[in-house]
């Protein structure tokens, strides 16, 4: 009868232990929450992390220095509009007359490439095989083409591809520098993913080490099975091991965050919850519909297009044969001052024509073929966009039902665990049950996290594909060389 009063009594003292371990889930969250204000952190908002990186990461000044070299490229490819200045200067031996005179040839030229007209002055001093007397020569000349690049048709054609070409690179410059912030976005909801799921763990490790010392304290009083202490030190364990792992990528996640926004600080960086950051609702075929007239990415797809189609023109031009008109005034003479001069106006013609001319016709051939194939490309493209869009407005509303249902699930499994623990310590139950109630709750909780992080990357990502994730306000322009 003694014996049986002292197990009542322990019993007693055991179901005690248990119900107090069992407020004390909701007691230790609290306590938790103090302790994390007290803690010297920083907290870096979404919003902040984008300025800060924006303005810090020179990656992105990287990106945006490309900018700068457009401003020369119609330079670099059009025809130069520079006045030229030629001269050339030479000593001609005369060895049978036993005499040397100097010969000068100098010349200035100007192209107007959008007209094609260009205009030279030539001046010529050369010495006389049959006189003393050098003979010299005062040329102008305007030659203007008719055929090929006929008043500049071709140069201006050129212009407009060199022209769409500046303009898909800027537009090519913003998506690499959007590519990129998405890139850095995406970094953050997994640092703010990594900090949650931490805290969970320490949170459950925390707890579990509390069951722990119960269970010590019950086997000291002869009861509890060695079994139970083996199986509670495992689930420690395991929750130790998770803690380790989940703190080592918070902390690599940490260190990326501190590089984009360049921090250096000793005070340690922790995510501020994004709930409310890129929060918006979606009508699919109204917001598709805005994409195709307002995005970047549709304007790219036909300035290619525009771009191939002129490509065909100009190489069209290229196929005519090269003719000039020649108009020119021109006036001999005697010695440098150009001395009992002859005066002369003239008018003519000149034609080059390659025959077969192979290369322009394939040239030409080429752009037909090149034309085809770009639109061909931009169709296939505009159904890939489509198809993308419409898997990820799929997929974010995936994650906006299962969110709901998680948060079912969560209400559901916290209940069942603390009715498990009441249940255990009544020994209704075995201690496998407890320990899969305890996992329940950690792996429900983990699943929240990632639903809620997976759908804001689906929204990031939605932003990034229509071209809404940055504007022109965002870059900073600001640059120096």
């Amino acid at each position: 009868m003694k014996i049986r009063i002292n197990g009542f009594k322990h019993f007693v003292l055991f179901f005690l232990g248990l119900t107090l371990f069992c407020f004390s889930l909701t007691a230790s969250e609290k306590n938790k929450e103090k302790e994390d204000i007290k803690v010297s952190n920083e907290i870096l908002l979404i919003e902040k992390f984008i300025e800060k990186a924006s303005k810090n990461d020179t990656f992105f000044d990287e990106i945006l220095i490309n900018q700068l070299t457009l401003n020369y490229q119609k330079d670099l490819n059009l025809p130069v509009r520079d006045i030229v200045l030629s001269v050339k200067g030479q000593y001609e031996f005369f060895l049978m007359q036993n005499r040397e005179d100097p010969s000068v040839t100098v010349s200035l030229s100007k192209l107007f490439p959008y007209i094609g007209t260009d205009i030279s002055v030539t001046y010529k001093n050369v010495p006389s095989f049959s006189s003393t007397v050098s003979g010299s020569e005062l040329q102008f000349l305007i030659s203007q083409p008719i055929a090929e690049n006929a008043f500049g048709k071709s140069t201006r054609l050129k212009d407009k591809i060199v022209g769409i070409e500046i303009d898909v690179i800027r537009y090519q410059i913003v998506e690499a520098y959007e590519d990129y912030l998405s890139a850095l976005i995406s970094i953050y909801y997994d640092w703010y993913s990594a900090y949650e799921k931490m805290k969970i763990s320490e949170m459950s490790y925390k707890e579990n080490l509390k069951l722990q010392d119960n269970i010590y304290e019950r086997q000291k009083q002869k009861i509890a099975l060695a079994v139970d202490v083996n199986k509670v030190e495992l689930l420690v364990l395991g929750k130790k091991e998770d803690l380790i792992v989940l703190t080592e990528t918070f902390n690599t996640l940490t260190n990326l965050v501190a590089k984009a926004v360049r921090y250096s600080e000793d005070v340690s960086l922790i995510p501020g919850d994004p709930a409310y950051y890129h929060v918006f609702d979606l009508e699919f075929e109204q917001d598709y519909e805005k994409f195709i007239q307002q995005s970047r990415t549709y304007d790219i797809l036909r300035l290619l297009e525009n771009k191939s189609s002129l490509e065909v023109k100009k190489n069209a031009d290229d196929l005519m044969p090269s003719t000039n008109l020649l108009i020119g005034y021109k006036v001999d003479g005697d010695e440098w001052k150009i001395r009992n001069d002859d005066n002369l106006f003239y008018a003519g013609i000149s034609v080059d024509w390659p025959f077969p001319d192979q290369v322009e016709k394939a040239e030409y051939e080429v752009s037909r073929i090149e034309y085809k194939k770009t639109k061909l490309s931009n169709q296939n493209k505009y159904l890939e966009l489509y198809t993308n869009l419409k898997n990820i407005y799929l997929e974010i509303n995936r994650e906006k039902e299962l969110i709901i249902i998680v948060d079912k699930k969560l209400r559901l499994s916290t209940d069942i665990l603390k009715d498990e623990a009441e249940n255990y310590s009544f020994g209704k139950i075995t201690l496998n049950d407890y320990i899969a109630a305890v996992n329940l709750v950690d792996q429900v909780k983990f699943s929240k996290i990632s639903h809620i992080v997976q759908l804001k990357k689906y929204l990031v990502e939605w932003k990034r594909l229509t071209d809404q994730l940055i504007d022109k306000t965002s870059l900073n322009l600001d640059l120096e060389i």
